[in-house]
């Protein structure tokens, strides 16, 4: 009965969390976003004392459930396990726990936060890593076949789905993402819940925890017969059935164990101080609790640097079916923009977890993961194929840990994310002396104005002048200008984000 309730609370669970990030309308995260911001290391990050705080509890309480319940990437391994056991049953068997990988792996994860390394402990997170291979790999067969529904329904004059592009937003993002999935796939369908007990930071922090939860499965030895059952089926690899020992470090709380036991010699109760076995004879024997001494030196990480050098993948537009119109090149900026929220660049770069969650709802595919390696799969803000509305809060509605903080669409309208520069060299007011003005007609808070490009001649061409005072970088004017390959007119990040 444990383990159907453990199924369905995690199959809702993954569900919900995987369309979080399926679903480019961003209409789920108005009753499931809270599914993301309980997380654990979102929580931590955002410092939601309540949230991480339940989580403690909940482990002292019960054992890892958030891994085996409400960690995605825990529940995606299941799955894969699941089906690789359709296969092949009973093909686990107890393995002693590496601890010193375990603890080495935490202890990097740990420094790579504080030093600010956040694109190495996003490589690792749980979440971040399920975010990834979600918004990379799963969204774009999810839009693809919602484009086919829209194809097909305005063919019979219907409008109930409507098309979206699908594009790469970020080469190296994809790779890193590809290799995560392909890596766990083969770790769950040939070993279980491996990664999970031996490289993940969020599994060995609840595994420390756990050891001292109130309920626990536990072995009457009384009623075992020795065969193994149990450590056959247990995919965390923690069940040593000869010495009836389960490493409660690693046990995720599956209750696998109980439903295999033919003789019901395994019972999920309460913990005791003193909790004994009693042997055939009679005899009590002190139950063997296995000792975690492990405080060794973390090792050296090889860091996994997706280097390319191919263009992202863009989708040409044409001009009345005759002419191709020349894409958009990324300017250089010398300061990458944030998103509005974010209140600097420091601060987002601390909190972000890089799970591409603001990726996935940007309804006007502003957001991208950056190809930086100093904030390698961290969004950032482009302007190729959309602008920042004003009216859109969507990011600072989703984000989980703090890196975009809830802001109003007042506020959005006030804070000055950057500024636009003008490029005399390549606007088309001077290159092809013709009128434009396309900047100033279409900025949102009027502050580009068009001015006599002779002081002297009132009648010379216009040409746009900057309002640096009153810009807020929402970057309108980038993509709406006309000149190719690179606008004359982009925005520039700022480092700390200001109110205007």
């Amino acid at each position: 009965m444990l383990r159907k309730i453990r199924i369905v609370a995690a199959t809702i669970c993954f569900t919900l969390i995987t369309l979080l990030f399926l679903d480019f309308t961003g209409t789920l995260h108005l009753w499931f976003g809270w599914l993301a911001k309980i997380q654990f290391l979102p929580a931590v990050l955002a410092l939601n004392v309540g949230v991480v705080a339940f989580l403690v509890i909940l482990t002292l309480l019960f054992g890892r459930v958030y891994c085996s319940v409400i960690c995605p990437l825990g529940v995606f391994q299941d799955i894969v396990s699941w089906i690789s056991g359709k296969r092949k049953k009973n093909r686990f068997r107890y393995s002693p726990a590496i601890s010193w990988l375990r603890y080495s792996m935490l202890a990097l994860f740990i420094v790579a936060l504080l030093a600010g390394f956040t694109a190495i402990a996003a490589l690792i997170a749980p979440y971040s890593a399920y975010g990834r291979i979600a918004s990379n790999l799963f969204a774009p067969l999810y839009q693809w076949g919602n484009n086919l529904l829209a194809y097909f329904a305005e063919r019979i004059d219907s409008y109930a789905f409507y098309s979206t592009d699908v594009w790469l937003k970020s080469i190296p993002t994809f790779i890193i993402a590809l290799v995560t999935f392909v890596s766990l796939l083969i770790l769950a369908w040939k070993n279980g819940r491996t990664y999970c007990n031996t490289i993940c930071p969020v599994g060995t922090v609840l595994g420390f925890l756990s050891k001292y939860s109130l309920f626990k499965p536990v072995i009457d030895t009384t009623k075992c017969n020795g065969c193994g059952l149990c450590a056959r089926n247990c995919k965390a690899s923690c069940i040593n059935s000869k010495a009836h020992e389960i490493d409660y470090s690693r046990c995720v709380a599956c209750m696998d164990c109980l439903d295999k036991c033919k003789q019901g010699a395994i019972t999920y109760t309460r913990r005791h101080k003193s909790h004994t076995h009693r042997t055939s004879a009679g005899e009590e024997t002190a139950s063997a609790q296995p000792v975690d001494d492990s405080r060794r030196a973390f090792l050296s990480a090889t860091a996994i640097l997706a280097t390319t050098t191919a263009l992202k993948a863009q989708e040409k537009k044409v001009d009345g079916g005759l002419a191709a119109i020349e894409e958009k090149k990324i300017p250089e900026r010398a300061t990458a923009i944030t998103p509005p929220g974010s209140m600097s660049a420091r601060n987002f770069a601390q909190h972000c977890t890089a799970c591409q969650l603001c990726v996935s709802v940007c309804p006007n595919q502003v957001l991208r993961p950056s190809s930086d390696l100093t904030r390698l799969m961290q969004p950032e803000m482009s302007y190729e194929r959309g602008y920042c509305r004003p009216e859109c809060t969507k990011c600072a509605e989703v984000c989980p840990a703090g890196a975009i903080r809830p802001i109003t669409k007042a506020d959005k309208s006030a804070i000055q994310i950057g500024h636009a520069v003008w490029i005399k060299e390549n606007c088309i007011c001077i290159t092809d002396d013709v009128e434009c003005g396309n900047c100033a007609r279409h900025c949102p808070v009027g502050a580009i104005q068009m001015v006599a490009s002779d002081p002297e001649n009132p009648e010379s061409r216009k040409i746009p002048v900057v309002n640096t005072e009153r810009c807020i970088g929402c970057g309108a004017c980038e993509n709406l200008c006309p000149s190719r390959p690179f606008s004359a007119i982009y925005v520039e990040g700022h480092i700390m984000h200001r109110t205007v």
